[in-house]
């Protein structure tokens, strides 16, 4: 058949991994493009994360699935390059908060919006319903894979933070 693609053989694994391929070339293009070439990995995923809603570090760990030390390490070298703040949890004094500085909301606002690109490409390839079985068999399997029945619904935030929350509204970068 001329319609068969290689990827007609690739089974859901492989098609899943080289699927983030295509909102990680268009994140990594934006962050160039912006001046924001120094995020590190895993960076973009703890601004979006930390857009709207600022992150204690055990929060980061959890849902990274990496150690403690490399989540303070990832969070130093962002403090450092200007895209984070560490601050002290008003409400537990023994837990550090992160918040985007000026900096990492810019660099989040272009992650945003190179995604949101990704996404009305391939609704354009898809129809409607296509694009929501899609959504609904990326649930199911991210809920198969969550093991701390806790983690379900508990943590909005996390289940954004690939494509984070929209920009706010009215916020300098709109400018």
């Amino acid at each position: 058949m001329a319609d068969e693609s290689p990827l007609d053989a690739m089974g859901i694994p492989g098609l899943l991994r080289a699927a983030r391929k295509a909102y990680g070339n268009a994140v990594r293009d934006a962050f160039a493009a912006g001046g924001f070439d120094d995020i590190p990995r895993n960076g973009a995923y703890v601004l979006a994360r930390t857009h709207s809603n600022p992150s204690p570090l055990s929060a980061l760990t959890r849902e990274l699935g990496i150690s403690k030390q490399a989540v303070s390490q990832l969070i130093d070298t962002m403090v450092m390059r200007g895209y984070l703040e560490r601050q002290e949890d008003s409400e537990d004094r023994r837990r550090m908060l992160i918040r985007l500085t000026r900096r990492g909301e810019t660099a989040a606002k272009a992650s945003w919006e190179a995604v949101t690109a990704v996404d009305a490409e391939l609704a354009s390839r898809l129809t409607p319903d296509g694009v929501q079985a899609l959504r609904d068999g990326l649930k199911a399997l991210v809920e198969m894979g969550w093991t701390d029945d806790a983690t379900v619904g508990r943590d909005r935030g996390a289940a954004t933070a690939g494509h984070g929350p929209a920009p706010r509204r009215g916020s300098d970068e709109d400018s």
